[in-house]
């Protein structure tokens, strides 16, 4: 057993030093640490969630409508961090997301009223959008052999943001106050903005790496630029794969925004107690991720992705019902599931956008699928408010279902 094991060994730090080389470490730590931030403190939304219903006394449905606005307001930032990517590069666009980020926490946790609530989620989902496509394009350019584990391994950084973070906001929303939960992410975005600023190339090498001196593009231009994304998109295995990433989308969405409370509500657990399992969800989404972005590289989208999407649609239908705190924690690791299937759509999907477009391309798709996907969190709500919570599960699970049977439908090649 030991020669398996060290030529494993030698393997993995083979890939290491290939990640490091070439003075690509600290990109790769940089971006990947943003991402902690970025997506961790979004997350930090529905561990707070009872507090936040408390304080300004919001019912379940305008509770999902928060989340909605949350996630609709990152959808929409999508397609403008995509365009700032290609015409400026990776590198300014995520300093200026992480330090917006920062600022417009600043209103979350001192709005006095629903409104200012609203309005400061939304700069803040908006702000947190940025990051969003040029993270993709700088790894995507940087690691050409290895994008899919590179991609995996930033987004189990956030994933270890959700991990760390909304257990930590959620224990001071329940001691202290829920603007501490929020509150403590502040310092920690201008960290990430100054550490960004110091180790990216001001073009990030992001897909304007290769035409920064290029003059802003004319209508024929752009029309150019959706031509050539349109052309790549309308090929079927594209669209198939888009379909799957916005379906996974409304069931993560919902999935995410809604369980600490359905914990609390349906299963009768502490806060507390709620907010830890959690954590410990996305905890397991820190193996999901690089796992399932080294089986896309190995294996490809074919043989990798239907076993993900399966494994969902399971979760999906067993969680209501799950009793007691042991079978509750099993079904929350085999709800990490949900965690890796983005790592191989979406590195499926760069890849098939042409070079010089990748950024706008990204951004229009991703903006596509989360406008669709920001829905699903009002949709649970009302059914939640309707006593229909175990009900939007199975909702969930079939249309995890739907994504499964589509996945079966994508060429092996």
């Amino acid at each position: 057993m030991s020669i398996p094991r060290s030529k494993y060994g030698a393997r993995l730090r083979r890939l290491g030093a290939e990640l490091w080389s070439e003075g690509r470490g600290p990109i790769l730590l940089a971006v990947a640490g943003g991402w902690f931030l970025s997506l961790g403190a979004r997350m930090i939304y529905p561990a707070i969630l009872p507090q936040l219903r408390a304080a300004y006394g919001m019912d379940l449905t305008l509770a999902g409508m928060l989340i909605t606005a949350l996630w609709v307001a990152y959808a929409l930032g999508q397609l403008p961090g995509g365009i700032l990517d290609d015409r400026f590069g990776g590198g300014p666009v995520l300093v200026a997301s992480t330090g917006i980020s920062a600022l417009a926490l600043v209103l979350v946790v001192t709005a006095g009223s629903v409104g200012v609530l609203f309005g400061a989620t939304i700069v803040f989902g908006f702000a947190t959008a940025l990051y969003g496509i040029a993270r993709f394009t700088i790894l995507a350019s940087n690691y050409p052999d290895h994008g899919g584990t590179a991609i995996g391994l930033t987004m189990a950084a956030g994933d270890l943001g959700n991990t760390l973070l909304p257990p930590l906001a959620g224990a001071l929303a329940a001691a202290i106050a829920w603007e501490f939960g929020l509150g403590i992410t502040i310092p920690l975005f201008l960290v990430a903005t100054a550490g960004l600023f110091v180790v990216l190339p001001r073009d990030g090498g992001g897909s304007a790496a290769s035409s920064a001196s290029s003059e802003p593009e004319s209508g024929d231009g752009f029309a150019e630029t959706a031509r050539t994304i349109a052309g790549a998109m309308r090929r079927r295995p594209v669209l198939t794969v888009a379909a799957i990433q916005t379906l996974g989308y409304c069931v993560w969405q919902a999935f995410t925004g809604f369980y600490p409370t359905y914990l609390v509500e349906s299963k009768g657990l502490e806060p507390t107690t709620a907010t830890i399992l959690f954590g410990g969800f996305f905890a397991l989404g820190t193996l999901v991720k690089p796992i399932a972005g080294s089986a896309y590289d190995s294996y490809g989208l074919r043989r990798s992705l239907p076993v993900l999407l399966l494994a969902i649609t399971a979760t999906m239908f067993v969680l209501p019902f799950a009793e007691g705190l042991a079978m509750l924690v099993a079904v929350t690791a085999l709800a990490s599931s949900i965690l890796g299937y983005g790592t191989i759509t979406l590195t499926y999907l760069t890849n098939s956008l042409p070079e010089d477009v990748q950024g706008t391309g990204l951004g229009t798709l991703r903006t596509s699928y989360m406008l669709i996907g920001a829905a699903s969190p009002t949709v649970v709500g009302v059914l939640a408010d309707a006593d229909y919570f175990d009900e939007a599960f199975f909702l969930l699970a079939a249309v995890a279902a739907v994504a499964a049977l589509l996945s079966l439908l994508v060429p092996r090649q």
